[in-house]
Protein backbone atom coordinates (compact mmCIF):
# COMPACT_ATOMS: atom_id res chain seq x y z
CA UNK A 1 0.00 0.00 0.00
CA UNK A 2 1.23 3.53 -0.77
CA UNK A 3 2.94 4.89 2.37
CA UNK A 4 1.08 8.22 2.27
CA UNK A 5 -2.28 6.44 1.95
CA UNK A 6 -1.40 4.16 4.90
CA UNK A 7 -0.48 7.15 7.06
CA UNK A 8 -3.73 8.90 6.16
CA UNK A 9 -5.80 5.83 7.03
CA UNK A 10 -4.02 5.48 10.38
CA UNK A 11 -4.66 9.15 11.13
CA UNK A 12 -8.40 8.72 10.45
CA UNK A 13 -8.49 5.62 12.63
CA UNK A 14 -6.75 7.41 15.52
CA UNK A 15 -9.15 10.33 15.20
CA UNK A 16 -12.09 7.97 15.72
CA UNK A 17 -10.37 6.40 18.73
CA UNK A 18 -9.74 9.73 20.39
CA UNK A 19 -13.25 10.94 19.56
CA UNK A 20 -14.63 7.86 21.30
CA UNK A 21 -12.36 8.33 24.35
CA UNK A 22 -13.15 12.02 24.64
CA UNK A 23 -16.93 11.61 24.90
CA UNK A 24 -19.16 9.45 27.02
CA UNK A 25 -21.69 9.28 24.17
CA UNK A 26 -24.47 10.77 26.31
CA UNK A 27 -26.16 14.15 26.28
CA UNK A 28 -26.98 16.31 29.31
CA UNK A 29 -30.11 14.27 29.94
CA UNK A 30 -28.09 11.09 30.06
CA UNK A 31 -29.37 9.80 26.72
CA UNK A 32 -27.01 7.59 24.74
CA UNK A 33 -26.76 9.38 21.36
CA UNK A 34 -25.42 6.34 19.54
CA UNK A 35 -28.26 4.19 20.86
CA UNK A 36 -30.83 6.80 19.81
CA UNK A 37 -29.32 6.92 16.33
CA UNK A 38 -29.27 3.15 16.07
CA UNK A 39 -33.00 3.01 16.81
CA UNK A 40 -33.84 5.06 13.72
CA UNK A 41 -35.25 3.25 10.70
CA UNK A 42 -33.50 4.19 7.46
CA UNK A 43 -35.49 4.57 4.25
CA UNK A 44 -33.34 4.55 1.12
CA UNK A 45 -34.76 6.86 -1.56
CA UNK A 46 -33.30 6.86 -5.07
CA UNK A 47 -34.45 9.95 -6.97
CA UNK A 48 -33.78 11.77 -10.24
CA UNK A 49 -31.23 14.57 -9.88
CA UNK A 50 -33.90 17.12 -10.84
CA UNK A 51 -35.85 16.14 -7.71
CA UNK A 52 -33.07 16.82 -5.22
CA UNK A 53 -33.99 20.31 -3.96
CA UNK A 54 -37.68 19.43 -3.60
CA UNK A 55 -37.02 16.16 -1.79
CA UNK A 56 -34.48 17.71 0.56
CA UNK A 57 -37.24 20.04 1.78
CA UNK A 58 -39.69 17.16 2.14
CA UNK A 59 -37.04 15.06 3.87
CA UNK A 60 -36.54 17.74 6.52
CA UNK A 61 -40.25 18.16 7.26
CA UNK A 62 -40.91 14.40 7.26
CA UNK A 63 -38.07 13.66 9.68
CA UNK A 64 -39.20 16.47 11.97
CA UNK A 65 -42.63 14.84 12.17
CA UNK A 66 -41.17 11.31 12.30
CA UNK A 67 -37.95 11.46 14.37
CA UNK A 68 -37.66 7.68 14.39
CA UNK A 69 -37.21 7.56 10.58
CA UNK A 70 -34.15 8.70 8.65
CA UNK A 71 -34.53 9.30 4.90
CA UNK A 72 -31.32 8.66 2.96
CA UNK A 73 -31.41 10.35 -0.46
CA UNK A 74 -29.42 9.12 -3.46
CA UNK A 75 -29.93 11.55 -6.35
CA UNK A 76 -28.52 10.96 -9.83
CA UNK A 77 -29.60 10.20 -13.37
CA UNK A 78 -32.67 7.95 -13.42
CA UNK A 79 -30.81 5.61 -15.77
CA UNK A 80 -27.87 5.31 -13.38
CA UNK A 81 -30.17 4.71 -10.42
CA UNK A 82 -32.14 2.06 -12.32
CA UNK A 83 -28.94 0.16 -13.08
CA UNK A 84 -27.90 0.34 -9.43
CA UNK A 85 -31.24 -1.14 -8.37
CA UNK A 86 -31.05 -3.87 -11.01
CA UNK A 87 -27.56 -4.75 -9.80
CA UNK A 88 -28.87 -5.27 -6.26
CA UNK A 89 -28.31 -1.95 -4.51
CA UNK A 90 -30.73 -1.70 -1.55
CA UNK A 91 -33.50 0.79 -2.34
CA UNK A 92 -36.91 1.37 -0.77
CA UNK A 93 -38.42 4.12 -2.94
CA UNK A 94 -37.57 5.14 -6.52
CA UNK A 95 -38.62 8.53 -7.96
CA UNK A 96 -37.80 8.51 -11.68
CA UNK A 97 -37.71 11.36 -14.18
CA UNK A 98 -39.11 9.09 -16.89
CA UNK A 99 -41.43 6.14 -17.36
CA UNK A 100 -38.84 3.99 -19.15
CA UNK A 101 -36.70 3.27 -16.10
CA UNK A 102 -39.70 2.43 -13.93
CA UNK A 103 -41.11 0.23 -16.69
CA UNK A 104 -37.87 -1.78 -16.77
CA UNK A 105 -37.84 -2.28 -13.01
CA UNK A 106 -41.50 -3.24 -13.02
CA UNK A 107 -40.84 -5.72 -15.82
CA UNK A 108 -38.21 -7.40 -13.66
CA UNK A 109 -40.53 -7.66 -10.66
CA UNK A 110 -38.65 -5.05 -8.64
CA UNK A 111 -41.60 -2.69 -8.08
CA UNK A 112 -43.96 -3.43 -5.19
CA UNK A 113 -47.38 -4.17 -6.70
CA UNK A 114 -49.90 -1.36 -6.47
CA UNK A 115 -47.44 1.33 -5.31
CA UNK A 116 -46.56 2.96 -8.63
CA UNK A 117 -48.09 6.35 -9.34
CA UNK A 118 -47.41 9.22 -11.76
CA UNK A 119 -46.78 12.38 -9.74
CA UNK A 120 -45.31 15.09 -11.94
CA UNK A 121 -44.86 16.45 -15.42
CA UNK A 122 -41.99 18.71 -16.45
CA UNK A 123 -40.85 20.76 -19.41
CA UNK A 124 -37.62 20.84 -21.35
CA UNK A 125 -35.93 24.24 -21.53
CA UNK A 126 -32.96 25.60 -23.45
CA UNK A 127 -30.78 27.74 -21.19
CA UNK A 128 -27.72 29.97 -21.36
CA UNK A 129 -25.80 32.03 -18.82
CA UNK A 130 -26.67 35.72 -18.36
CA UNK A 131 -25.21 38.09 -20.96
CA UNK A 132 -23.82 35.20 -23.01
CA UNK A 133 -24.70 36.97 -26.25
CA UNK A 134 -25.68 33.64 -27.79
CA UNK A 135 -27.38 33.57 -31.18
CA UNK A 136 -29.44 30.58 -30.05
CA UNK A 137 -33.13 31.21 -29.40
CA UNK A 138 -34.18 27.59 -28.91
CA UNK A 139 -33.92 24.09 -30.32
CA UNK A 140 -34.67 25.22 -33.88
CA UNK A 141 -31.31 27.02 -34.18
CA UNK A 142 -29.29 25.05 -31.64
CA UNK A 143 -26.64 24.63 -34.37
CA UNK A 144 -25.73 28.30 -33.90
CA UNK A 145 -24.28 27.59 -30.45
CA UNK A 146 -20.53 27.74 -29.90
CA UNK A 147 -20.83 24.89 -27.40
CA UNK A 148 -23.62 22.81 -25.89
CA UNK A 149 -23.96 20.90 -22.60
CA UNK A 150 -26.06 17.80 -23.28
CA UNK A 151 -26.90 14.81 -21.13
CA UNK A 152 -26.26 11.42 -22.68
CA UNK A 153 -29.14 9.34 -24.00
CA UNK A 154 -29.47 7.18 -20.89
CA UNK A 155 -30.40 10.31 -18.92
CA UNK A 156 -34.08 11.24 -19.34
CA UNK A 157 -33.38 14.90 -20.13
CA UNK A 158 -30.92 13.76 -22.81
CA UNK A 159 -33.49 11.36 -24.25
CA UNK A 160 -36.22 14.03 -24.31
CA UNK A 161 -33.85 16.47 -26.03
CA UNK A 162 -33.13 13.90 -28.72
CA UNK A 163 -36.86 13.17 -29.08
CA UNK A 164 -37.57 16.88 -29.54
CA UNK A 165 -34.82 17.25 -32.15
CA UNK A 166 -36.27 14.25 -33.99
CA UNK A 167 -39.75 15.76 -33.94
CA UNK A 168 -38.36 19.01 -35.32
CA UNK A 169 -36.67 17.15 -38.18
CA UNK A 170 -33.16 18.04 -36.99
CA UNK A 171 -32.29 14.45 -36.07
CA UNK A 172 -33.20 11.50 -38.23
CA UNK A 173 -35.99 9.23 -36.99
CA UNK A 174 -34.84 6.47 -34.67
CA UNK A 175 -36.80 3.77 -32.90
CA UNK A 176 -35.14 4.66 -29.60
CA UNK A 177 -34.05 8.32 -29.26
CA UNK A 178 -31.92 7.37 -26.25
CA UNK A 179 -29.70 5.29 -28.55
CA UNK A 180 -28.66 8.35 -30.60
CA UNK A 181 -25.07 9.14 -29.63
CA UNK A 182 -23.81 12.57 -28.66
CA UNK A 183 -21.51 12.46 -31.69
CA UNK A 184 -24.51 11.88 -33.96
CA UNK A 185 -26.29 14.87 -32.39
CA UNK A 186 -23.20 17.00 -32.98
CA UNK A 187 -23.01 15.95 -36.63
CA UNK A 188 -26.72 16.73 -37.14
CA UNK A 189 -26.04 20.21 -35.74
CA UNK A 190 -23.19 20.87 -38.15
CA UNK A 191 -20.35 19.67 -35.92
CA UNK A 192 -21.01 21.94 -32.95
CA UNK A 193 -18.94 21.15 -29.86
CA UNK A 194 -20.99 19.14 -27.33
CA UNK A 195 -19.92 18.40 -23.77
CA UNK A 196 -21.67 15.18 -22.71
CA UNK A 197 -22.90 15.18 -19.11
CA UNK A 198 -23.97 12.33 -16.82
CA UNK A 199 -27.06 13.97 -15.33
CA UNK A 200 -29.18 17.10 -15.58
CA UNK A 201 -27.51 18.81 -12.61
CA UNK A 202 -24.16 18.60 -14.39
CA UNK A 203 -25.67 20.18 -17.50
CA UNK A 204 -26.96 23.06 -15.37
CA UNK A 205 -23.55 23.54 -13.74
CA UNK A 206 -21.73 23.53 -17.08
CA UNK A 207 -23.92 26.38 -18.33
CA UNK A 208 -23.91 28.30 -15.05
CA UNK A 209 -20.13 28.29 -14.97
CA UNK A 210 -19.91 29.33 -18.62
CA UNK A 211 -18.12 26.14 -19.66
CA UNK A 212 -20.82 25.72 -22.32
CA UNK A 213 -22.81 28.45 -24.04
CA UNK A 214 -26.17 26.65 -23.92
CA UNK A 215 -27.71 23.46 -22.58
CA UNK A 216 -30.99 21.63 -22.11
CA UNK A 217 -32.42 21.00 -18.65
CA UNK A 218 -35.87 20.85 -17.09
CA UNK A 219 -37.84 23.94 -16.14
CA UNK A 220 -37.76 22.78 -12.52
CA UNK A 221 -33.95 22.80 -12.57
CA UNK A 222 -33.97 26.58 -13.00
CA UNK A 223 -35.75 27.03 -9.65
CA UNK A 224 -33.45 29.01 -7.36
CA UNK A 225 -31.06 29.72 -10.23
CA UNK A 226 -32.91 32.59 -11.83
CA UNK A 227 -29.85 34.86 -11.52
CA UNK A 228 -27.48 32.21 -12.86
CA UNK A 229 -29.23 31.11 -16.05
CA UNK A 230 -31.48 32.57 -18.71
CA UNK A 231 -34.24 30.52 -20.33
CA UNK A 232 -34.11 30.84 -24.10
CA UNK A 233 -37.03 28.52 -24.85
CA UNK A 234 -39.56 26.48 -22.93
CA UNK A 235 -40.19 23.56 -25.27
CA UNK A 236 -43.89 22.63 -25.70
CA UNK A 237 -45.13 19.19 -24.70
CA UNK A 238 -46.16 18.48 -28.29
CA UNK A 239 -42.47 18.56 -29.24
CA UNK A 240 -41.05 16.50 -26.37
CA UNK A 241 -44.08 14.49 -25.33
CA UNK A 242 -45.10 14.44 -21.67
CA UNK A 243 -42.19 14.23 -19.23
CA UNK A 244 -43.80 12.11 -16.55
CA UNK A 245 -42.17 11.37 -13.17
CA UNK A 246 -43.40 8.11 -11.60
CA UNK A 247 -42.67 7.00 -8.04
CA UNK A 248 -42.95 3.54 -6.51
CA UNK A 249 -41.87 1.42 -3.59
CA UNK A 250 -39.08 -0.97 -4.57
CA UNK A 251 -38.71 -4.60 -3.52
CA UNK A 252 -35.87 -4.54 -0.98
CA UNK A 253 -34.84 -7.99 0.19
CA UNK A 254 -32.63 -6.45 2.88
CA UNK A 255 -35.45 -4.47 4.49
CA UNK A 256 -37.14 -5.62 7.70
CA UNK A 257 -40.81 -5.01 8.47
CA UNK A 258 -40.11 -1.64 10.10
CA UNK A 259 -38.21 -0.37 7.06
CA UNK A 260 -40.90 -1.61 4.67
CA UNK A 261 -43.61 0.17 6.65
CA UNK A 262 -41.51 3.34 6.90
CA UNK A 263 -40.93 3.26 3.13
CA UNK A 264 -44.70 3.15 2.56
CA UNK A 265 -45.08 6.17 4.84
CA UNK A 266 -42.41 8.11 2.93
CA UNK A 267 -44.03 7.23 -0.40
CA UNK A 268 -47.38 8.51 0.87
CA UNK A 269 -45.74 11.72 2.13
CA UNK A 270 -44.02 12.37 -1.21
CA UNK A 271 -47.31 12.07 -3.09
CA UNK A 272 -49.80 13.88 -0.84
CA UNK A 273 -51.33 17.30 -1.54
CA UNK A 274 -48.78 19.17 0.60
CA UNK A 275 -45.93 17.62 -1.38
CA UNK A 276 -47.62 18.53 -4.65
CA UNK A 277 -47.96 22.12 -3.50
CA UNK A 278 -44.21 22.17 -2.90
CA UNK A 279 -43.51 20.65 -6.31
CA UNK A 280 -45.62 23.43 -7.85
CA UNK A 281 -43.42 26.09 -6.24
CA UNK A 282 -40.37 24.28 -7.64
CA UNK A 283 -41.81 24.72 -11.17
CA UNK A 284 -43.00 21.15 -11.70
CA UNK A 285 -46.40 20.52 -13.25
CA UNK A 286 -48.59 18.47 -10.92
CA UNK A 287 -51.51 18.40 -13.35
CA UNK A 288 -50.74 14.83 -14.44
CA UNK A 289 -53.26 12.83 -16.43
Amino acid sequence: MNRKVLIALLAVAMAFVFAGCGSSGTDEAGTDDSAASAEKTEVLVFAAASMQSSLEELEASFEEANPDIDIVLNCDSSGTLMEQIKEGAPCDVFFSAAQKQMDELEGEGLVVDGTRTNVLNNQLVVITYPDSGTAVTGLENLKDAKSIALADGSVPVGKYTRQALMNLGILEEAEDPAAITTQEVSEALGGVEISEQGNVSKVLTAVQEGSCEVGTVYLSDTYGHEKDVEILETVPYDVTGDIIYPIAQIVNQDADEAETEAAAAVLAYFTDDNAKALYDTHLFDTNVK
